[in-house]
């Protein structure tokens, strides 16, 4: 990527008062900064505000940490609750996956991966089976099995495997977690040392259809919508942030077959478009809820 293509990406929060938008754009106008995107957003409920804003990188004879230096004291006068951060389009981001048995949204990212739709680094897989090793390694990425013990039956191993899987994710110190169809429970440890990089996906059916057979139970209903929801993990399961969400329809005609396949379609397209907006930080956090730009 050239310096004229890179970007550096603003992403801001804090207590919404009036003067913010001209702050910021005048600390970047006395830097001499070509800003070619920018995107706002209040909360009334929360008087929260919301920014997100690219710079032409050759506009500026800053490094991103000099950025940084030099916008801290911008972000501080803007009160002391303030979230910020900024990111260089330059920097590959690197994304660790984990998988269990199903195969459709490892296959998708990878198929993304490799076509240059989703310029990152995907540094290892990591599957509590072995099935997905051989797709894994064909596209030049380790893949690590790590065994967990049959649910219910021995927490202390399963702890372990669990801190196993944590020292092959932070040795690669990753962007984003990607919990592709990964049917194991993270710890509340690992979600708090993973909040907001691990993203998990899952289908539409929560909380209506929980437990062992929701397409079944679904079908059963005559649902006349599948969908997914792509979120950030937390402690509480499936009930992170979202990110993404998207529906396709059913209808009576369709088999249980027939809404499964549409179901793994739809969580094929929620989960990238998730990942990518999270990986691009168009994804601002507040509380339980998010601002997508």
């Amino acid at each position: 990527m050239s310096r004229a293509e890179r970007r550096y990406v603003i992403s801001l929060g804090c207590p919404d008062r009036t003067g913010i938008v001209a702050t910021i754009a005048g600390f970047l106008a006395e830097l001499g900064g070509w800003i070619v995107e920018a995107s706002y957003h209040t909360d009334p409920d929360t008087n929260w505000f919301f920014t997100r804003q690219e710079v032409r990188v050759d506009s500026l004879e800053l490094t991103a940490d000099e950025l940084r230096e030099r916008f801290a004291p911008v972000a501080a006068s803007l009160g002391e609750r303030t979230e910020w951060r900024i990111s260089d389009t330059g920097e590959r981001q690197r994304v660790v996956i984990l998988v269990s048995k199903a195969a459709h949204c490892l296959y998708d990212l990878l198929g993304r991966v490799a076509a240059g739709e989703l310029d990152v680094e995907v540094c290892a897989v990591i599957g509590n089976h072995d099935g997905l090793a051989a797709v894994t390694q064909a596209h030049g990425i380790p893949f690590h099995h790590v065994r967990f013990p049959k649910a219910g039956t021995d927490e202390t191993a399963r702890l372990a495997a669990f801190d196993e899987i944590r020292k092959i994710v932070d040795s690669h110190d990753p962007h984003a977690v990607v919990l592709a169809r990964f049917m194991q429970v993270l710890p509340m440890e690992l979600c708090a040392a993973w909040a907001g990089r691990a993203i998990n996906i899952h289908h539409s059916f929560l909380p209506s259809f929980v437990g062992a057979r929701p397409y079944h139970q679904a079908h059963t209903r005559g649902v006349k919508l599948v969908g997914a929801t792509c979120h950030y993990v937390t402690a509480e399961l499936d009930a992170g942030p979202i990110i993404e969400q998207d529906v396709i329809r059913v209808d009576h005609t369709d088999s249980i077959d027939d809404m499964v396949r549409k179901g793994r379609d739809i969580e094929k397209v929620v989960l990238a478009r998730g990942l990518r907006s999270h990986l691009e930080d168009r994804v601002l956090m507040h509380g339980n809820r998010t601002v997508v730009f």
